[in-house]
């Protein structure tokens, strides 16, 4: 039994803090704010989405940012910074803008997702679904363009799940999206895939944490830096005091790359600052039952208990939180046009939030350079996808197990 420090109170740390008590071992949870859950986890777009995972590296994807940039509903905005990391960032992820690379991330988030699935499914008994709005809607992502629909249509894929419909299709199974049906080609839609509510899922794993009787306890205060001597880590110095424990895993979100650096350790995370809105649904109107993505506009809709999440967009302005009206402005645009009559949206709530991501678009999992410190980190938008497989690949690793399938891609190396 090792008495184990997790940096980070957002969905992957809580998971991985769950897994390793599981595992036999002692935690204690190192969080800044004063509630779990309200960085990255709290506002997102709340789709559980196992079987469409679709790397943001792609062919022409370099040449498709310039134009969004340019358009009124662009899903991207960059300003460049002087900042070695920004670009240094940039240059892996247009290296990971090939077929090839593509094709071998999609495979490996594919397996991660399904032992993300059945992960979930072994928390149930622990977090029941109802306590975070879990609900499996199914999946429909929507084409704009004939080109685009037709690519995504004839792609090999032998999942019993799928099924390819045309526009009058996509609306005679959602409603929500009759007002945009004159501007869809069709759809792909996924049965299986869900939606739940990120933050409630932290808050009730948190108290089955705080009840587990190997967890020593919460620690709010900001980590400030990894102490080290040799190739260990002694302890993580907070605006708390020291917190010191036998390992140490990092999975602080964005937050993580500061904190590595201090102990000579570069992370290829950046922050893809996402925006959501969040508005009631009344009994007059048409909220969608399936989950939705806008696939050219990159727009996700998702109906959580009685309220309507749209997430979207992709800022890259360094650790910037700000929420531009512009963009929101944008967004709220785009909603009223495609799903007119699916909510309140005067009466909404918007959020931004800041995606750790990496230029492949695969989380990292396992050893640092540091034989007593793990890494739980880099998610981007599938944070809470992804958790429940990460955290248990990882209390697999800690306990010297052989994970279900090679991390290759999935590590820090």
């Amino acid at each position: 039994m090792q008495e184990i420090i997790v940096i980070g109170g957002g969905v992957v740390g809580l998971t991985s803090a769950w897994w390793l008590l599981e595992a036999g071992h002692k935690v204690t949870l190192l969080e800044r704010a004063p509630q779990v859950g309200t960085g990255t986890s709290f506002s997102n777009g709340g789709q559980l989405s196992y079987r469409y995972v679709s790397p943001l590296a792609d062919v022409g994807v370099p040449l498709k940012a310039l134009q969004w940039m340019f358009q009124e509903y662009g899903p991207l905005r960059f300003k460049p910074q002087f900042d070695l990391h920004q670009w240094t960032w940039l240059a892996a992820f247009l290296a990971n803008c090939r077929a090839d690379a593509n094709r071998k991330t999609t495979n490996k988030l594919l397996e991660l997702g399904e032992l993300s699935r059945q992960a979930m499914v072994q928390l149930e008994p622990v977090v029941p679904p109802e306590s975070f709005q879990w609900r499996e809607s199914g999946k429909l992502v929507v084409y704009r363009t004939r080109k685009a629909f037709e690519a995504a249509a004839s792609k090999p894929d032998s999942s019993p799940t799928r099924q390819v419909w045309n526009a009058a299709e996509c609306v005679a199974h959602e409603p929500a999206l009759a007002a945009a049906e004159d501007k869809l080609e069709g759809g792909i839609y996924n049965s299986g895939e869900a939606v739940a509510d990120c933050y409630a899922f932290c808050v009730a794993l948190a108290e089955r944490i705080a009840a587990h009787p190997r967890f020593t306890g919460f620690v709010h205060g900001d980590a400030l830096r990894l102490l080290t001597s040799g190739d260990r880590i002694t302890g993580v110095e907070t605006s708390s005091g020291p917190v010191k424990g036998d390992a140490y895993v990092l999975a602080a979100g964005m937050q993580s790359r500061a904190l590595a650096r201090t102990a000579g350790i570069s992370l290829p995370i950046y922050p893809l600052k996402g925006y959501s809105l969040t508005a009631p649904i009344r009994p007059s109107d048409v909220a969608p039952e399936i989950s939705v993505t806008d696939f050219e506009r990159k727009v996700l809709y998702a109906r959580i208990g009685g309220k309507l999440r749209v997430a979207a967009m992709v800022d890259m302005m360094g650790e910037d939180l700000s929420l531009d009206a512009r963009r929101l402005a944008s967004l709220t645009r785009q909603v009223r046009e495609t799903m007119p009559d699916a909510a309140d949206y005067n009466s909404v709530t918007p959020w931004a939030g800041l995606r750790p991501a990496t230029p492949n678009s695969a989380p990292i999992i396992g050893h640092s350079p540091y034989k007593n410190l793990w890494l739980n980190i880099g998610h981007g938008p599938l944070g809470f996808t992804f958790a429940c497989g990460t955290a248990s690949l990882l209390a697999d690793l800690v306990q010297d197990k052989t994970p279900p399938f090679t991390l290759e891609g999935l590590t820090l190396r």
